[in-house]
């Protein structure tokens, strides 16, 4: 008979490795914005990629200097004829690029007034933060663990 106590326990242990794999799976894959019934935001730039759950809004911090690069790009030497030539390119760009840009300084300030020191920050509610993370949604499952552990 002490031979079929160590089977058992293996058994059990496997069963319960099995059970708590599959209800974190579970819940990895049930876990989103709209599942936490939360405001979420990811800041992060090109060079931290992240893979987010649909619905969830990812800022690039970094969209505004690739936008200004973009219209600052080959323009003349001369201050007053290097300002006319990026106006003429905002304008002619029209209101699509001015809307990007408009949204892309928004994010920084969003992420300053956050106070977002570290990249990437998947941020709850604007309280909870997760930073360094790529996968969004365990960074989502790490937050919902917190919020329920606290009364």
């Amino acid at each position: 008979m002490p031979s079929l106590a160590p089977s058992l326990l293996s058994s059990c242990l496997q069963y319960c490795r099995l059970a708590v794999t599959g209800a974190l799976a579970t819940i990895l894959l049930a876990t989103s914005a709209q599942a936490l019934n939360a405001d979420v935001v990811v800041f992060t730039d090109r060079h931290h990629p992240v893979v987010a759950p649909k619905g969830v809004r990812v800022v690039y911090l970094d969209t505004a200097q690739q936008l200004t690069t973009l219209l600052n790009s080959n323009l003349p030497a001369d201050p007053g004829r290097a300002a006319v030539v990026a106006r003429q390119r905002l304008q002619e760009s029209g209101a699509p690029l001015q809307k990007q840009l408009a949204l892309a300084y928004q994010g920084i300030v969003d992420a300053w007034s956050l106070g977002v020191t570290h990249l990437p920050a998947v941020v709850v509610d604007s309280h909870y933060v997760i930073y360094g993370d790529p996968d969004v949604a365990r960074a989502l499952v790490d937050i919902a663990t917190f919020r329920r552990a606290r009364p």
